[in-house]
């Protein structure tokens, strides 16, 4: 069965009360996606906590090198890693209680929607949190 995306209403909701967003694959380098990505959520209010092991410091935040390490609660894991990581990354947002998993725009794996869904956590898949937060809450949260 393929997935299907929650309803925009939905998204809209996760992301009107969400605060806390963790970046897995979050890149130190400026000109990558998720950094621009990271950054431009981080000026709409949004607390970033990068997900990355191999940097210190990213967007003025201390990087984690992975989910579990994280100290506080995560509202959503926001997902820049290939598709074939996401089941582990998915397993991980379970464990830290985290409110849902979002795989950004190209990243799809039905296993971990599934994971995820069956734990409690809500999905969006093959999206851009930053497209559907601009479009969804154009005046913030």
């Amino acid at each position: 069965m393929t997935y299907v995306n929650p309803s925009q209403e939905r998204i809209k909701e996760l992301l009107a009360s969400s605060s806390t967003i963790a970046v897995v694959g979050l890149s130190d380098d400026p000109s990558r996606t998720s950094h621009m990505v990271a950054s431009a959520m981080k000026q709409k209010g949004y607390r970033i906590i990068p997900v990355n092991p191999k940097a210190e410091r990213i967007l003025g935040e201390k990087c984690y090198a992975s989910l579990r390490d994280i100290p506080e609660s995560v509202d959503i894991v926001n997902v820049f890693r290939r598709s074939e990581y996401c089941l582990e990354v998915a397993k991980e947002a379970v464990a830290i209680q985290a409110r849902a998993i979002w795989m950004q725009q190209g990243v799809v794996n039905e296993e971990a929607a599934d994971y995820a869904l069956e734990h409690g956590l809500q999905v969006v898949m093959d999206s851009c949190i930053k497209v559907m937060d601009s479009i969804l809450l154009p005046n913030g949260r």
